[in-house]
């Protein structure tokens, strides 16, 4: 059997996923327990406070609540696939391949489509200006461009899992009341 098991308990293929087993609690679980920098941080960060921060920002910016979404989103292939840092991921054609199909078919489960051209544009925009954010914050790092302006304001307050997890699904089903989700979407 080539599944994982997943925090509800569904049996998931990673390689060959089907729409109907994406749960959005095995997405918010996961997420608030993966550390972000493959573990290589000050203090633990997770993957969900991350998202969080991401769609947080994109309202702030007066972006729409499906832009938000995404931004809650863009990384919920990562429960599924693991994160894998962003120089070794450039080595995998075939990871990046199985994480594009499964990010795309998560964003068709919950947005109803993909992202148009403009759309991906925005959520890639709010991910590197928070990841300039990230790398000082818990790396240290110097960045070699000009600091953004963030609009949302944000601590790297260290937070329990299950506080990540239930701020990620109010996030994600404070949304679900806009009517951007198609009928019978878990």
């Amino acid at each position: 059997m080539n599944c994982i098991t997943t925090f509800t308990g569904k049996h998931f293929d990673p390689l060959a996923p089907e729409a109907e087993a994406i749960d959005i609690r095995d997405i918010a679980h996961a997420l608030s327990l993966i550390c972000r920098g493959n573990g290589h941080v000050k203090t633990f960060f997770s993957v969900g406070q991350h998202c969080i921060r991401c769609a947080l920002e994109a309202r702030a910016r007066g972006y729409s609540e499906r832009i938000a979404l995404a931004c809650l989103l863009h990384d919920a292939s990562e429960c599924y696939l693991s994160d894998v840092p962003s120089p070794f991921k450039k080595s995998l054609p075939d990871y990046q391949e199985a994480e594009e199909k499964l990010l795309h078919m998560i964003f068709e489960k919950f947005l109803g489509t993909v992202l148009t051209r403009e759309e991906e544009e925005k959520v890639k925009e709010i991910d590197k200006d928070t990841l300039y954010f990230d790398l000082r914050e818990l790396l240290g790092e110097k960045m070699d461009r000009e600091e953004p302006q963030m609009k949302y304001a944000f601590s790297y307050q260290v937070l329990p899992f299950e506080t990540v997890e239930k701020e990620y699904l109010e996030l994600f089903y404070s949304y679900r009341n806009l009517g951007i989700f198609r009928s019978g979407e878990s």
